[in-house]
């Protein structure tokens, strides 16, 4: 892992210019035990949670005192859910009965469980979720914008349903190796290969958030052109397991930071660290848990970079917090003190 000069020399000065600065966009990652909840609050106040977590009591929970306790809301204006897998949209109803959820994105519910199972309990899941109490439901498609305040702030979802945004509005890249084939895996017949995935943007800031989706899917992203652009955040896709994270998107999006949900015994896949690493972009890398498996040697990052070690498992998340119109930004963990910051790429 390389780390840039500059990010040292600034580590001290430009964190105390984020706790001045008065407008700042926020992201959290809440501790979902390897589901997905990611909360996105804008300069203007408007709130944005991609995925719910798990179903009952805990998850919503957490959300709750993220988006009420931390960010001081007092409700949702928009809530994705990226695919129907119960680790990302399970929280749902609980959290609608917690706070009031204006608008539901998602890529359209569907009658029968959507991994084939027949024997599952998707009747009782869907009828659940369908009866989510939400002021307006949207179905999601590539190139989805989802609509925000502020003219240099932009969400949008760069595939839904294994179809790509072929016309992104920071436009596309040709390959160098234009003839050469991604490397693919076995296939996925889940829904996490429909997942949606989101490129938010505030100026020269960039973040992806890729949901659960899956290694052959993912090639859609940068073959045979490149539709993503470099980005300063990446959250890990699906966890940190080696069925997602193909290695030509990471290259392409080539962050300057990830951060990973993961759970104690999910996710940290060893071929995803090691490709992690090898990005020259990559200046530091965060975990929402400890790796506790037993080949967590060489599989986790430093452990003030991580959010809930072993002694300490009690729904911490970690915080972006980005200023100065994108220019700067800074990751904390509020429950270790871990603060550090970092300058956008994008001019």
């Amino acid at each position: 892992m390389r780390f840039c000069p500059l990010f040292l020399i600034l580590s001290g000065i430009a964190f105390l210019q984020l706790e001045a600065a008065s407008e700042s966009l926020n992201i959290y990652w809440i501790d979902s035990e390897g589901g997905g909840s990611t909360l996105i609050v804008t300069p203007a106040g408007e709130s944005v949670l991609i995925d719910s977590g798990n179903a009952g009591v805990r998850d919503p929970s957490r959300i709750r005192q993220a988006l009420v306790d931390v960010a001081h809301l007092d409700h949702l204006d928009h809530c994705i859910t990226t695919h129907f897998h119960s680790d990302h949209m399970g929280g749902a109803p609980e959290l609608a009965a917690l706070v009031p959820i204006h608008h539901l994105w998602d890529n359209g519910l569907p009658e029968k469980d959507p991994d084939g199972n027949p024997a599952s309990n998707w009747p009782l899941v869907s009828k659940s979720y369908k009866a989510l109490p939400v002021q307006e439901r949207h179905q999601v498609h590539a190139g989805t914008v989802i609509p925000l305040k502020g003219s240099r702030l932009q969400l949008a979802c760069v595939i839904s349903r294994q179809q790509p945004w072929l016309q992104p509005t920071w436009g596309n890249r040709p390959r160098t190796d234009s003839n050469s084939k991604p490397p693919l895996k076995g296939p996925d017949g889940s829904d996490n290969a429909n997942s949606s995935a989101w490129v938010l943007t505030w100026g020269p800031f960039r973040f992806y958030d890729g949901g659960d989706l899956t290694w052959n899917t993912e090639t859609q992203l940068v073959s045979p052109v490149i539709l993503v652009p470099e980005v300063d955040v990446y959250q890990v896709t699906h966890h940190g397991l080696d069925v997602s994270n193909h290695p030509w998107l990471l290259q392409a999006l080539n962050p300057s930071v990830s951060v990973m949900n993961n759970g104690s015994t999910k996710g940290t896949a060893a071929e995803v660290i090691q490709t992690l690493r090898a990005l020259p972009g990559l200046q530091a890398q965060y975990q929402v848990h400890k790796n506790l498996r037993a080949d967590e040697a060489g599989n986790n990052c430093p452990d003030d970079h991580i959010a809930n070690l072993p002694a300490q498992c009690a729904g911490h998340f970690i915080h972006c917090r980005v200023t100065d119109g994108g220019a700067v930004y800074g990751i904390e963990i509020p429950a270790n003190g871990h603060k550090a910051s970092y300058v956008t790429r994008q001019k």
